[in-house]
């Protein structure tokens, strides 16, 4: 195994699942806001999955996201 692309390639799937999330978490509650089903005061409960298929791993995050 080469240690450094596996290192590699782990970073780029994070960041661009990282970016990515922001962007669309960003942009439905952007939707939400001026649609009025959001008042830009609530906590909203949300969960991560990660899972890698051929290890049979699945990893759950769970956190808040608050608008104030």
């Amino acid at each position: 195994m080469n240690d450094e692309a596996f290192q590699t390639s782990i970073r780029k799937l994070l960041k661009t699942v990282g970016v990515t999330t922001q962007q669309e978490i960003e942009k439905a509650v952007k939707l939400g806001l001026s649609e009025g089903y959001l008042k830009g005061d609530e906590r909203l409960p949300a969960r991560i999955t990660v899972e890698v298929d051929g290890l049979s791993l699945a990893l759950d995050f769970d956190g808040d996201i608050n608008l104030e």
